[in-house]
């Protein structure tokens, strides 16, 4: 059955397992609400990136599909404190993701935790609004920059060569205002991909963003494959990121990534 479209924040229990919810249309069906991280919650205290969520999602097996999660607090100035806005967050396993819109600034999509599958989706932000520890494959999905300056696209935080996590950009576009990086390295062994994805102008030609630490470079995992676009030329890229071969791109361009046909029924 359609939802409504609603003006509050919503969590799902990771007591339901199983829940899908479908919208009329991303256009008519929206989940929204302004909560940041520095928004005093009900004792007093700032909610933390964490719980400034518009829509949490903590039960496995979970599907949205036509559905708009939106956050409405506005873009923040370079360097403000406390500004993070997440339209959702998913920190349950087996989640997929169909026709949906994801709308914010600094901290758009909490892709938290799991494995996560992304389908025809659009994603707004200004920085880091691609964020987290997952394992997801975003595919067809057209990603949207709106800061009037600079931002990331993604913040991945992988922390450890063992975490089986990542992100996975195919057959997507990338587009928007500002000047924009691909990525900053928020987990010490971040990892990032994108193949045959469009990428305009804004791309900041070097790409990444090491967080402020060099020795991240040592360990991070950031590619592209096959890319096209202005803002696709690896040759200014930072001469620790990659432009993969066949073989190395070919564990990020299928379902498999994300165990997908284990799992994955739409």
């Amino acid at each position: 059955m359609p939802a409504p479209t609603r003006t509050e924040k919503v969590s799902i229990s990771p007591l339901r397992g199983f829940v899908t919810v479908e919208g009329a249309g991303a256009d008519r069906t929206v989940v929204q609400w302004g909560d940041t991280a520095d928004t005093a919650g009900p004792w007093g205290r700032p909610f933390g990136t964490f719980a400034s969520a518009t829509f949490a999602v903590n039960s496995q097996f979970f599907v949205a599909k036509n559905i708009t999660f939106k956050n409405t607090a506005p873009v923040p100035r370079p360097g403000a404190l406390g500004k993070q806005g997440v339209a959702l967050r998913i920190s349950a396993d087996n989640a997929a993701f169909v026709g949906c819109n994801f709308l914010g600034a600094q901290d758009t999509l909490y892709d938290h935790l799991g494995r996560h599958y992304y389908k025809d989706c659009y994603i707004e932000g200004s920085v880091d609004f691609i964020f987290g520890n997952a394992l997801s494959l975003y595919e067809g999905c057209h990603v949207h920059a709106i800061s009037p300056h600079y931002g990331a696209l993604t913040a991945q935080n992988r922390r450890s060569m063992l975490d089986d996590t990542g992100f996975s950009f195919l057959n997507c576009r990338v587009t928007g205002s500002g000047a924009l990086y691909l990525g900053r390295a928020w987990g010490t062994f971040s990892r990032v991909v994108f193949a045959y994805t469009y990428m305009d102008n804004i791309i900041i030609p070097r790409g990444w963003y090491n967080w402020g630490d060099p020795t991240r470079e040592m360990t991070v995992f950031y590619g592209q494959y096959k890319c096209s676009g202005p803002g696709a030329n690896h040759a200014g890229r930072v001469d620790w990121s990659r432009e993969l071969t066949d073989e190395e791109a070919k564990p990020f361009i299928s379902l498999s990534f994300i165990d997908g046909l284990e799992w994955l029924r739409l």
